[in-house]
This record gives C-alpha cells, sequence and structure tokens, in this order.
C-alpha cells in the first residue's frame, strides 16, 4: 500500500510541476514578446482593478474558453473530432513519468526514486510516446472536413516524422558516450568531471548532437520557425481551425506542455539534469546544513532584488495610467520583501538546528529539484525567445534543412563519437 501510496504522490508532484508551468509560459510568452517587441504586453484585464502585471490575462482566457461554445461543424467525423484534441496532450504528459528530477532518496531505509517510472530504456519510452503525439494533430486535421485544417494535418504529418529522424540521431550519441538509455543513469554520468574541473555535460561530449536535438525539438513543438501546421498568414489556423473552447484549449496547451517537455528532455540529456555542478549527491549531503543556508539565502536575495526591480517599476509608470495597475510594483515589492525577510530569518534559524541524515537527503534532493527547475526555466525561455526572433521557414526550406542538413550531420556525428571511443578504448 505504502509503494502506491509513494508512486501516487511522485505522479501528482510531477505532473503538477508540468501543468503549472503552462499559465507561467504562455505569461512568459506574451511578456517576453512584449519586452522583444518593445511594447506593454497584457494589462488591462483585471479583477478588482488588480491585473498582478498581466496574470488576470490567463485567468480571463481559461474562463473564456471554458464558458465557449464546442461548436462541432456538421460534416466531420464526431468520434475522431472530439478524440483528437484528447491524444496529443495525454501523451506528452505521459512521458514526464521517466523524467528524473533529483537523484534516488534514501529516507527511512526505503530508496525513493525521484522518478514516476525509473525505466531502463526511458529515452526509448519519451520517444515512443511522443511519436504518438502526431495522431492527434493528423485526426484533428482529417476529421474536420476542412481543406486548410487538412493541409495543416499533412504538413505536420511530414515536418514531425521527418524531424523525428534526426531527433533519435541526435541523442544516439549520448547513447553511446555514456553507455546507458536510462535517464537517471545519464544524469549521473554527466556527475564525472573532465580533466579534474570540466562537468561531464552531454553538451561537452556531444556539441554537434545537441545542436540537432535542439532544432529537432523545435519543429517537433511546432513553435517558430518551425510553425508550418499552424501558418497563420498561409493556412488560417491549419489543424485546429475547425475547434473551438475548451478543445482548442487543450492544443494550446499541448504546444506548452511540448515544451516543458523538450525543456526536460534537453536539461536531462545534455545540461547535467539535477545535477549541481561540482557537487554530486554524497557532497550535497554531507554539507547539507550550508547547503541549506544557501539555499535559503540565495531565495530571499532573489526575492529582494526582485522586490527592488518593482518598486523601480512602478516608479517609472507613475502617472501613466491613473489607476492601480501604478501600484502593484509597490505591492509585489513588500510582499517579497516579506518573503526575503522570512526566508532571514530562517537562514539565522538555520544556524541553531542539526540536520538529521533523513533531513540532510532531503535538503540534497531540494537542491538537486531547484537546480533542475533552474535549467528548466532556462529553456522554456529559449522557446519564447526564438519565436519572437526568427521568422518562419518556407516549407521547401523546412523539408531541406531536415533531410539534406540535419540528418546528415546526425550521422557524422554518430561516427566521430564512434571513432574518439574507439581511440579511447584502444588508448
Amino acid at each position: 500500500m505504502t509503494d502506491y501510496l509513494i508512486i501516487t504522490g511522485k505522479a501528482v508532484f510531477i505532473w503538477a510541476i508540468a501543468l503549472s508551468f503552462i499559465p507561467l509560459l504562455i505569461w512568459f510568452e506574451r511578456k517576453g514578446a512584449a519586452f522583444i517587441q518593445d511594447r506593454a504586453g497584457p494589462n488591462r484585464a483585471a479583477v478588482a482593478g488588480i491585473r498582478l502585471a498581466g496574470l488576470v490575462h490567463n485567468i480571463a482566457d481559461v474562463i473564456k474558453l471554458l464558458l465557449k461554445e464546442l461548436l462541432v461543424p456538421p460534416h466531420v467525423n464526431r468520434l475522431y473530432f472530439m478524440v483528437a484534441p484528447l491524444l496529443g496532450f495525454t501523451f506528452i504528459l505521459l512521458a514526464f513519468a521517466v523524467i528524473p528530477w533529483a537523484d534516488v532518496l534514501e529516507v527511512a531505509g526505503r530508496r525513493i526514486s525521484m522518478q514516476v517510472a525509473d525505466l531502463n530504456a526511458g529515452v526509448l519510452f519519451v520517444l515512443a510516446v511522443t511519436s504518438l503525439n502526431v495522431y492527434g494533430i493528423v485526426l484533428a486535421g482529417w476529421s474536420s472536413n476542412n481543406k486548410f485544417a487538412l493541409l495543416g494535418g499533412l504538413r505536420s504529418t511530414a515536418q514531425m516524422i521527418s524531424y523525428e529522424i534526426p531527433l533519435g540521431l541526435g541523442i544516439a550519441g549520448v547513447f553511446m558516450a555514456f553507455q546507458s538509455v536510462q535517464l537517471n543513469e545519464i544524469v549521473r554520468g554527466q556527475g564525472e568531471l573532465l580533466w579534474g574541473f570540466l562537468p561531464k555535460w552531454g553538451l561537452i561530449v556531444q556539441p554537434l548532437g545537441f545542436v540537432v536535438f535542439l532544432a529537432a525539438a523545435f519543429a517537433e513543438t511546432n513553435r517558430n520557425p518551425f510553425d508550418l501546421p499552424e501558418g497563420e498568414s498561409e493556412i488560417v489556423a491549419g489543424y485546429h481551425v475547425e475547434y473551438s473552447g475548451i478543445r482548442f484549449a487543450l492544443f494550446y496547451m499541448g504546444e506548452y506542455a511540448g515544451i516543458v517537455l523538450s525543456s526536460a528532455m534537453i536539461t536531462t540529456l545534455f545540461f547535467g539534469g539535477w545535477q549541481v555542478p561540482w557537487l554530486p549527491t554524497d557532497a550535497l549531503v554531507a554539507h547539507a546544513p550550508t547547503v541549506l543556508r544557501v539555499l535559503l539565502a540565495a531565495g530571499g536575495l532573489g526575492a529582494l532584488v526582485f522586490a527592488l526591480l518593482m518598486v523601480v517599476f512602478s516608479r517609472r509608470i507613475r502617472g501613466a495610467f491613473g489607476d492601480l495597475r501604478e501600484y502593484e510594483g509597490h505591492v509585489l515589492g513588500i510582499f517579497n520583501i516579506v518573503v526575503a525577510a522570512a526566508l532571514l530569518i530562517m537562514f539565522i534559524w538555520s544556524y541553531s538546528i542539526t540536520l538529521p541524515e533523513w533531513g540532510a537527503r532531503v535538503v540534497a534532493a531540494v537542491a538537486q529539484v531547484s537546480t533542475f527547475l533552474l535549467k528548466l526555466v532556462f529553456f522554456c525561455w529559449l522557446f519564447i525567445w526564438v519565436r519572437w526572433s526568427l521568422p518562419r521557414f518556407r516549407y521547401d526550406q523546412l523539408m531541406r534543412l531536415g533531410w539534406k542538413s540535419m540528418i546528415p550531420l546526425a550521422f557524422v556525428n554518430l561516427l566521430a563519437t564512434g571513432l574518439v571511443l574507439l581511440l579511447i578504448d584502444r588508448g
């Protein structure tokens, strides 16, 4: 019974984090796009005059999509039309089950893997499950009985199948370098040091594989410059043109869930995953009191810096709107000052306590989860940054890049990796 509770708890924790990133990324998208394009961004929707720097727009969108009528056009295939939005979102969430968020946690003699499913072929599971995502898009385009939707579905079929090949080949070199397809083992391998000082991250040992995988990941998530399946200027909205309400929201949420999953895979395979650079798990456990103080100090300093930024922002927009928008920065600043003060008190209190062994391991796990999340947020922001910086490819350019450039580069990377490993074995 205890094992089932632990598995359920891990599943709820991991999927709660994955789902909570979706509204955060939508907010990042809007504010980031506004920043890049030098405009204000969302600042109109409000609840009792409170706008929360544009976050209320997310709440308004959710309410709007939930209340909109679920239109089913005539002459569609009703079964496939209604099932299609569920497929892609479900398969992407399922892939999160094998992502390791921290090293194995040992508490009260029990080893708790920080994955829902610690599979021996974890990477292959992700590739297999996410490849099924194409069925949701294809079924949506075909079942809509709309020529623009059908074109979007056909584009998606060609694009996703084409870029799954370099996606898989791009990480085959990682398998060769770390001699495993189990995600946690790959992350542990990245905790080693090259030449005594350089973390053995996948980026260091597989730089070309990283470039190929990153480009393929952008194509698999249908993000600019690879958003051909939903090219608004060419085919209205592509495969989801006939969808409304919550069914459209599922496609929209699936795209952002795909960004989170791709960022998690990039972090896990190429940037050390949950590894804290130069601090393996044993070192974190041995120095847990210091690690705890560093976490509290970093959190307090971050809250204080954010508070100062909010106060400066409020002063800059003073007199611009003549409503509560001018004071939200002060409110957020005060809130973060309170958070910083609470963390400072906890920092001082940490000197007067002695951590038990299980407490030290929990602190180490918190440090590793925090490290993973910081890397994850960076790559999520990278997806947004690239979208608002690069124009869309033409379709022939998209196919040429995949088949004539990325696949040959992936094979060159595999050949180079094999030769290096052969030389190392013989040396």
